[in-house]
């Protein structure tokens, strides 16, 4: 197996933009961004959808909350690591090149590391002690594998890194499993596989779109090692099967309306990766990459409106 992670050379020191001072608004924003708040959300809302679907006693709301921040909390600290790991990628990808580290927004100070660090024990202390242990390690495993896993250990290493460390999305729907029933029943379970499934196609979608970025700073994705005729065929295949696994949780007792909605995005998704195998080019990996989005919010809509309406 190749290894990628002497593939650049040494990273330059990130510089200012030429507008100083930052204002406070613009401060926080770059602090959102630095914390990948939108994927955390994402995140937050597959822990939140498992614990509506997933079959047991009632959670109070104030409960549901902490769930979500929580996993919105240790998503970000994540998303933290990964950007303070990868300065020196970033910084070269015309699709990261504006992150806070790269552009000296907020400064690339090892005084970042204690306030991921905390962040992520606040947010998986305060589950432990306001929801229960298992939904707590099941956060932190989360953040681990994000952090840890993909970010350290494989994403410069091999090009399974996303087949991987995807894993760190199922973690978040067995948090939200966990919270209902720590020895969480088939529900959550076929959802994590889900998860697990959809991260694949869903990310090689995005590097078919950008793979000249990737294979410019060295790292090994799917379609810089094998392609993008290759990885587009891989995205179909991962897609049929993201499909018929979200069939699963409709035959432990989800309804119809939920499985007309995995249906009908599974089938948009698969409609659009057809489209990338038969012209894998940077447009219609985006298409595919935005159908992946469109398949996944339709598929947690449709669980929440058939758990609310039919369960």
């Amino acid at each position: 197996m190749r290894d990628y992670t002497q593939a650049l050379p040494p990273c330059p020191r990130p510089e200012r933009l030429a507008k100083q001072p930052w204002t406070l608004s613009e401060r926080l924003n770059q602090i959102v961004n630095l914390m990948k708040l939108r994927i955390g959300v994402v995140m937050a809302a597959t822990a939140v959808v498992a614990l509506v679907v997933t079959p047991g006693q009632a959670i109070p709301a104030w409960q549901v909350l902490v769930l979500a921040l929580s996993v919105l909390l240790a998503a970000g600290a994540a998303g933290a690591f990964n950007q303070y790991c990868e300065t020196d990628i970033d910084a070269r990808m015309r699709r990261t090149h504006d992150r806070p580290f790269v552009t000296g927004a907020l400064p690339h100070s090892r005084v970042w590391l204690l306030v991921i660090a905390v962040l992520l024990v606040t947010a998986v202390a305060t589950a432990g002690m306001l929801l229960n242990g298992v939904a707590a390690l099941y956060i932190f495993l989360g953040a681990f594998f994000y952090a840890v896993v993909y970010t350290l250990w494989l994403k410069r290493r091999t090009s399974l890194n996303i087949v991987i460390g995807g894993a760190s999305g199922s973690f978040a729907v067995l948090a939200g499993g966990a919270v209902v029933d720590p020895q969480l029943g088939p529900v959550p379970l076929a959802m994590a596989v889900v998860l697990f499934l959809w991260t694949p196609p869903h990310f090689w979608s995005l590097a078919i779109a950008r793979r000249d970025d990737y294979a410019a700073v060295g790292v090994p994705m799917l379609p810089v090692t094998a392609g993008n005729a290759f990885a587009a065929r891989a995205v179909l295949l991962h897609t049929l099967l993201l499909t018929a696994a979200s069939v699963v949780p409709f035959l432990f007792g989800l309804g119809w309306l939920y499985l007309a909605g995995a249906l009908a995005g599974g089938g948009y998704f698969i409609y659009r990766s057809a489209q990338l195998v038969r012209n894998p080019s940077r447009e219609t990996g985006m298409r595919s990459f935005v159908a992946s989005l469109v398949q996944l919010i339709v598929l947690l809509l449709f669980a929440v409106l058939d758990a609310q309406l039919l369960g």
